[in-house]
């Protein structure tokens, strides 16, 4: 690499651009961001790595190292990396069926998936393959996180009623499960979980604005509204420690949670595993990628920064190769954490720094007296955080504007539920890719005319405009490829035999902006096929790169005698004549 390369690759390394601008006024905001995002992580990363049949403590770990490497290395500002729902879910969704849950191997699954999610996303990074990000559109997204909140919401379930439920793909057989053997529902457990669902929902919803009517100062509002889960696991902690209701009522408990920092640790490279889990961990990857790049760029936005995709694939790499070689699993940023990192006010990556530390801080200390702390408050804290996941707002919208877009949200909604995770993402990238091929296949063309004795053409289906029987203008608004070669050249032939005095054919490009090889041959095609017909063809308002490309292979001598004007107006002026067309100005009428 060279050293100007290398210069490059240093300056683009997220810690060598926000610390030498470093201020001294900023370390308390970052400071307390980082206190407040904390506060909230120590209890959503037990419950995260409870949801992807780890042991609670792998959340803590996935929530110390790879926090430091994200801040070393990401482009965002307030992004907040750790554990999240929908990648636990995948996980347990992937390991589930590779070991039985909470074992060693359940364990040494989820190192192997971190790792080969990081590598993943590393090589991506370094490859500039950020722009994958485009390949999953907005509806796909919205149907999988909607229908991936509810098979979480559900594999609760069992933590809430306090009775085993066996896992499935569908949510119709746990329902059904669950309600058959309701009578073996623990009473105690599902008060726990009521009470703290009680707790969760009272604290997020009705605190804050009691808190905005007191006198306390912001950033101490700021700490207690997003203190609700540690209040809510100190006093389940309490209930249950006080009244022994894991000893005398059954209640589950976490148990033991080794203290000390993160072991070191290596993933097994066997060949037969690794083959097994290198699809769940590209896709873990590609789900993780999106959400942290949607979060990213939302809360960038609204600072006026910029966040780099490709850097942030490097930066997620680091973070999960990190947690592999940690005891954790894999990481990505997720919404809440990082738009409670954003209020709490976060200036630089340092909060996530120091969010690390007072992580590592509990881990060392604190892991005793989480002993006592009931399985049914975590699984209280993750339907609470998935629950804003279920977008109803964007069916409603979908289905107003775009009936396709609607079906391909729907479709990938059904494929989650019903094939599992994995397949339902599959699907909606499937979905989204023959949504757009059959959009593009069959572009929008119109017939244009001039608007009253102006330059401007307009669609002629549309505005009162002026044309002329010898030339027919016609707009692609679309670029040209193989999808939809075939159907343009069958489209202009079947306008050129409904005007049949028509004796030249401008094909106006302003809206190509690429023309492939097949849709090349497509135009020779009909350049033939029209002067068959008595017809020249000509080119208008093409732009520079199309036309570069056109001039490699020496087009204009093939279209010849038509010829490529600069604009419609051109186009008309030369073929027609001026006394044709008469007198006209820029301006469009009153």
């Amino acid at each position: 690499m060279k050293l100007g390369q290398s210069l490059k690759f240093v300056s683009q390394i997220g810690i060598f651009d926000w610390l030498p601008k470093y201020k001294r006024s900023d370390l308390a905001d970052d400071g307390l961001a980082g206190l407040i995002v904390a506060i909230m992580l120590v209890p959503q990363g037990m419950a995260y790595a409870l949801l992807a049949g780890l042991p609670p403590q792998v959340g803590l770990y996935a929530s110390i190292v790879p926090l430091i490497l994200y801040g070393v290395f990401g482009s965002s500002r307030t992004l907040a990396v750790g554990p999240v729902a929908i990648v636990s879910l995948m996980v347990a969704s992937v390991l589930g069926d590779l070991a039985d849950v909470g074992t060693v191997d359940m364990v040494s699954g989820a190192l192997i998936l971190a790792f080969l999610s990081g590598a993943m996303l590393l090589l991506m990074g370094l490859a500039r393959l950020g722009f994958l990000v485009n390949f999953l559109s907005h509806p796909v997204i919205s149907g999988f996180s909607s229908a991936a909140a509810l098979v979480i919401g559900i594999s609760q379930l069992k933590h809430l009623l306090g009775f085993d439920i066996p896992r499935s793909h569908l949510i119709t057989e746990t329902f059904a499960h669950a309600f058959t053997n309701i009578a073996q529902l623990n009473v105690p457990t599902f008060a726990i979980a009521m009470l703290a669902l009680t707790i969760l929902l009272v604290w997020r919803s009705g605190l804050p604005s009691l808190l905005a009517r007191t006198p306390l100062p912001k950033p101490v509002m700021n700490s207690i509204a997003k203190a609700g889960p540690l209040v809510c696991v100190v006093v389940t902690i309490l209930l249950v420690w006080v009244f022994d209701l894991g000893g005398q009522y059954g209640v589950s408990i976490v148990g033991e949670v080794p203290s000390g920092l993160p072991p070191l640790t290596l993933p097994s490279f066997e060949v037969d595993v690794i083959s097994q889990l290198v699809p769940a961990a590209f896709l873990i990857s590609v789900v993780g990628f999106l959400e942290s790049v949607s979060v990213a760029k939302t809360l960038a936005s609204k600072k006026r920064q910029k966040v780099d995709a490709n850097q942030e694939l490097v930066a997620l790499g680091a973070a999960n190769i990190g947690a592999a070689f940690t005891g954790g699993y894999p990481v990505t940023g997720g919404f809440s954490r990082s738009l409670v990192n954003f209020t709490a006010g976060a200036v630089t990556p340092l909060a996530s720094i120091f969010t690390a530390g007072l992580v590592a801080l509990s881990v060392v200390f604190l892991t005793p007296l989480l002993f006592f702390l009931p399985k049914a408050t975590l699984a209280a804290i993750i339907m609470v955080a998935v629950s804003s996941l279920i977008d109803l707002k964007a069916v409603r919208t979908a289905w107003t504007y775009n009936k396709a877009d609607a079906g391909s949200l729907l479709v990938t909604f059904g494929a989650v539920l019903l094939l599992g995770v994995e397949a339902g993402i599959v699907a909606g990238a499937i979905l989204s890719i023959a949504l757009y091929l059959w959009r593009t296949s069959r572009p929008h063309v119109a017939v244009v005319g001039r608007v009253g004795k102006t330059e401007h053409f307009r669609n002629e289906l549309r505005h009162e405009v002026q044309t002329y029987p010898s030339l027919l203008a016609v707009r692609v608004d679309e670029s040209l490829y193989f999808a939809n070669a075939a159907f343009l050249e069958a489209r202009l032939l079947a306008d050129v035999a409904d005007h049949p005095d028509v004796t030249d054919l401008v094909l106006i490009m302003s809206a190509v902006n690429f023309i492939d090889g097949s849709a090349l041959e497509s135009l020779e095609n009909l350049i033939e096929r029209l002067r068959d017909a008595g017809v020249t063809l000509h080119l208008a308002e093409v732009k520079g790169p199309v036309m570069d490309g056109l001039n490699k292979v020496d087009f204009e001598a093939k279209l010849q005698p038509g010829r490529v004007f600069l604009s419609t107006h051109e186009a008309h002026r030369l073929l027609l004549g001026a006394d044709e067309i008469g007198d006209v100005s820029m301006k469009l009428p009153a």
